[in-house]
């Protein structure tokens, strides 16, 4: 069945990032972007089966399509991939009060006006943004695509349609993840602390002990208050393996939050560097300068790896 919405775009409103998020993995297993046809083919899972959600975009507006066995045409399935769509557009939270606010900032600011119109793109689910930010823990992007793609091979679902639907499969769920074992992980290349991780995680999601979805329900009511992000956040740090680097970038990419500090980011501070004209800062240095932009500090973070081109994301 196929299910559809359509969302209207800010303006101005910049693919490049979107594009360069969706577009890591050369091998494109869970994800096919054309930038030339302004299109993403992207295999999820929906209600606990394999999707496809295909995005057009053009000029002032994006328009999406679920191909789902179980997708109907129920107000709630619509609000759930609005809201999904709009996550990954990095809708959530619109930048332009952080451009409004420091605009006149002198080493921000030139920043902001180059780079006007950056959405952070996001995951379409909060668990895959979760498992991302665990498989990147500070190795290089080039490293993290590679293991990311090789949990797909061993967890995800192919998709199986028509022959003028791309072959692609999908990121795998918290259940699909948490069927998994040590030892097969690690014979993927995993190290023993982040398939300890993913497996803790996954199995917390899949139980109900780690409620990522109901934060992200709340998040695009807009009723998602700062005190429920720090319970969020608590929860999360109490998990071992997971520190604020990984809460802050989930926070980001999972849920569209915009001020996760993310000064322990090397790329941020390798960026912060080269805009204020120093030495690369430590993470505390980086935290404080940080600090002026909140609530804001996460899509600071943001214009600062797209200050760096494609090769931070």
């Amino acid at each position: 069945m196929l299910l559809e919405v359509s969302l209207a775009l800010p303006e101005p409103y910049r693919f490049d990032e979107f594009v360069h998020f969706h577009n890591r993995d050369e091998q494109q297993v869970a994800e096919r972007v054309d930038a030339l046809a302004c299109s993403l083919h992207k295999a999820i899972i929906w209600k606990h089966r394999p999707a496809l959600l295909q995005l057009q975009w053009q000029p002032g507006r994006v328009r999406a399509g679920l191909h789902a066995p179980g997708a109907g045409q129920a107000k709630a399935d619509r609000a759930a991939l609005q809201a999904m769509v709009q996550r990954m557009l990095g809708l959530a939270y619109p930048p332009g009060e952080l451009e409004r606010a420091h605009g006149g900032h002198p080493e921000l600011g030139p920043l902001l006006q180059r780079q006007a119109g950056l959405h952070v793109p996001g995951a379409p689910t909060p668990f895959e943004a979760l498992t991302w930010a665990i498989t990147g823990q500070q190795i290089t992007v080039a490293v993290a695509v590679s293991l990311r793609r090789k949990l797909i091979a061993l967890a995800g679902e192919p998709l199986r349609w028509r022959g003028d639907l791309p072959a692609l499969r999908a990121y795998p769920d918290a259940q699909r993840v948490a069927a998994l074992d040590m030892e097969t992980l690690r014979g993927a290349g995993f190290s023993q602390a982040k398939a300890q991780t993913l497996l803790a995680v996954a199995r917390a999601v899949a139980e109900g002990q780690l409620p990522l979805d109901d934060w992200a329900a709340r998040s695009a009511a807009g009723a998602w208050r700062q005190e429920e992000v720090d319970a969020a956040t608590a929860q999360l740090l109490a998990l071992k393996g997971i520190g604020p680097w990984t809460v802050n970038y989930t926070l980001l990419r999972g849920y569209g939050w915009p001020d996760g500090s993310l000064h322990g980011d090397v790329a941020v501070r390798r960026a912060m560097g080269l805009l204020t004209g120093r030495a690369q800062p430590d993470a505390r240095t980086a935290s404080g300068w940080l600090e002026q932009f909140k609530p804001w500090r996460a899509l600071v973070a943001a214009h600062l790896w797209a200050s760096l081109a494609d090769t931070a994301y």
